[in-house]
């Protein structure tokens, strides 16, 4: 605001959030059967914005067989006890950006 006595003006700072980018990507895992699975990656910066992890086509959540952790700019998954079921492509998406494993 700006006051000079007999007149006023205000104005208003917008701030947008900068799109986080994955800086370190995932890497592929080998286990055996009945071991975790993990995965991780770390984005530029902390956001808001929603992440999601995918096990091929399909979203996944945490639940007793998936653990998603988030801990600062780093992004966990956890496949518990994998079967050959789970064998394929693990990826994780934030905004336009996406990594593979």
């Amino acid at each position: 605001t700006c006051d000079t006595g007999d007149q006023q003006t205000t104005a208003a700072v917008h701030l947008k959030e900068p799109a986080p980018t994955i800086v370190e990507r995932l890497k592929d895992v080998s286990t055996c059967e009945g071991e975790d699975a993990v995965f991780e990656c770390r984005l530029s910066r902390e956001t808001a914005q929603d992440a999601q992890w995918f096990l091929g086509d399909v979203p996944l959540q945490s639940n007793e067989m998936n653990e998603i952790r988030v801990q600062g700019t780093r992004h966990s998954l956890i496949l518990r006890k994998v079967t050959l079921e789970d064998c394929g492509s693990v990826s994780f998406k934030v905004g336009q950006h996406s990594s593979a494993a």
